[in-house]
């Protein structure tokens, strides 16, 4: 019933969206003068603050068009190279024939999360990485649209996922985890050691990642263990509702999880959008591109199967079943011991208040067959769980790190 409310609540103010539309392309007409007066451009601010509160943001488009390698811009093209289910894996295949670089360069897988944004939140990552690796993203599909003929998906379908993108992507490939898929990748990363599987990654990078959520709990995290699986069950989990494609499959909604993800930082949002009604009367247009562009991304959100996300809920933030050696994957125990060849860097954010410092550097403990040479741990200041990944440390002090650390533990050729 509650994502039926939601969706009855959508359409009741469509009316109201669609003359708020209406409203501010007639005042934004440069043949109306009315639409130049004080008057007319609170009005026009008013309108657009009116759709943008009502619409439904749609998946954001990656866009990167370009790259530059050696100063000279590179064409890029987004590939489909393996489709699934509930993913798609992305090449961002650099145009070749314009390419100045004469070595290839590394094969890196960037998982991105599945905690209610789209992949497109690592927009800025994957352009870090574009100008000197080969880059490949998981591009995870909103349950919504997947129709419950194509089964479930939990934690194990995820790692299954990760085993079989590495095998893919051939010997030598590295990854990296930004945030969620920290416990997966590494649990993928794992399992294939286990199998002594050639595909196994030469590395893996773990960013900002709950690997084990009992050091420096955040609220998040204490959220999460309030309540028992089940109260999360009876509370979060709904059906989707005719006619979206995944019509009766159980997940946790993106609109859900925006709640809860506004009302961490409430006070910083209202603030945000007070200041994009002030500027678009100012006519000032720098903020107001920013405001925009940072929330298209923001507000778009997807369903998380039920499976996937209680399952999270429950063995990573309430059992702690990784670090506690109780994960299982297909009937056996997840071993990170048994990973001795894949080098392991961790990044965490000095004020990260979504995954404390010491979670993701759990990491190295779970790994204590990883020669020292080939672990890396670095804090940096300054900034929080976005800005790990994301934003100008990411760029200039971050991911040189990142870099430097995949090119010093590239698989040596037979």
């Amino acid at each position: 019933m509650l994502y039926h409310l939601f969706e009855m609540t959508h359409a009741a103010v469509a009316p109201l969206r669609y003359m708020a539309e209406t409203t501010k392309a007639a005042l934004d007409n440069s043949f109306n003068p009315w639409g130049e007066t004080p008057g007319g451009k609170a009005l026009s601010a008013a309108c657009e603050m009116i759709e943008r509160t009502t619409r439904r943001y749609g998946k954001p488009a990656f866009g990167l068009d370009t790259t530059m390698i050696h100063g000279q811009p590179v064409p890029v093209t987004e590939v489909v190279v393996a489709a699934k289910p509930f993913c798609n894996l992305i090449h961002f295949k650099r145009d070749a024939a314009v390419n100045p670089r004469q070595r290839p360069d590394p094969k890196v897988l960037v998982v991105a999360p599945l905690s209610g944004h789209y992949a497109t939140l690592l927009r800025g990552t994957v352009s870090a990485m574009l100008s000197e690796h080969e880059v490949y993203v998981t591009d995870w599909a909103d349950a919504r649209l997947v129709p419950l003929s194509e089964g479930k998906f939990d934690l194990e379908t995820y790692t299954q996922y990760l085993i079989d993108f590495l095998q893919l992507l051939g010997p030598g490939t590295h990854a990296m985890g930004v945030c969620q898929p920290g416990v997966p990748l590494l649990m993928a990363t794992a399992v294939m050691a286990q199998d002594d599987d050639p595909c196994a990654p030469a590395s893996i990078v773990i960013m900002g990642s709950p690997i084990d959520t009992r050091r420096s709990p955040t609220v998040p995290n204490k959220l999460a263990t309030q309540k028992p699986i089940e109260w999360f069950r009876d509370n979060v989990i709904t059906a989707v509702p005719w006619p979206h494609a995944g019509f009766t499959r159980r997940v946790y909604p993106g609109f859900l999880q925006l709640t809860g993800f506004m009302t961490m930082n409430l006070e910083r949002h209202m603030d945000a959008h007070q200041s994009l009604y002030k500027n678009l009367v100012a006519g000032d247009g720098d903020p107001v591109q920013a405001h925009r562009e940072f929330y298209d991304e923001y507000l778009a959100v997807l369903d998380l199967t039920e499976e996937f996300y209680l399952q999270t809920v429950a063995q990573v933030f309430q059992e702690h079943a990784l670090p506690l050696g109780k994960m299982m994957f297909k009937g056996r125990t997840v071993n990170p011991a048994a990973i001795t060849k894949t080098a392991l860097m961790t990044v965490e954010g000095e004020n990260d208040d979504i995954s404390g410092i010491g979670q993701t550097q759990a990491a190295h403990d779970l790994c204590p067959n990883i020669p020292a040479a080939k672990k890396f741990d670095y804090i940096q200041p300054g900034v929080g769980h976005y800005g790990v990944f994301n934003g100008t440390r990411w760029r200039t002090e971050i991911q040189p790190r990142v870099r430097d650390f995949i090119r010093s533990n590239l698989a040596k050729k037979s």
